[in-house]
């Protein structure tokens, strides 16, 4: 699996994702793969699209809801996992803890779905469809 960590969850959270999955999967933070100048949302999705099988893991639900990202983010074939609210509000190492918790799970939409939005819940071992 290919996943960007956006700018909205910080670089280490990435970084540490990349260095725990080195080998397996390729993880990256958003400010790694293309520096720190600010792209917006449509470049780097576009960008990600025309490399192809990528996931985004952001707690940017407006990329989930709003037009023009929802369309422009489908139409490149991305996969979007997205914290529930009140995930996005813990500590960052449970947030990485839930993410490792769920892993096998974001593979495995990864590897069976060509584009989609899903969430990231508080509890159970499902993704939600949004």
């Amino acid at each position: 699996m290919k996943l960007l960590v956006d700018n909205n969850l910080p670089p280490r959270l990435g970084r540490g994702l990349g260095a725990f999955f080195d080998g397996m999967h390729t993880v990256v933070h958003i400010k790694d793969k293309f520096g720190t100048g600010s792209l917006k949302d449509e470049e780097w999705i576009e960008l990600l699209g025309r490399e192809g099988r990528w996931c985004v893991l952001t707690a940017d639900r407006n990329i989930a809801r709003k037009r023009p990202s929802r369309h422009i983010f489908s139409h490149a074939g991305l996969i979007g996992f997205f914290p529930a609210p009140a995930v996005a509000k813990w500590p960052m190492e449970r947030q990485c803890a839930r993410v490792l918790t769920l892993w096998p799970k974001l593979v495995s939409i990864s590897e069976t779905v060509a584009s989609g939005f899903y969430e990231i819940s508080a509890t159970g071992d499902r993704l939600r469809a949004m």
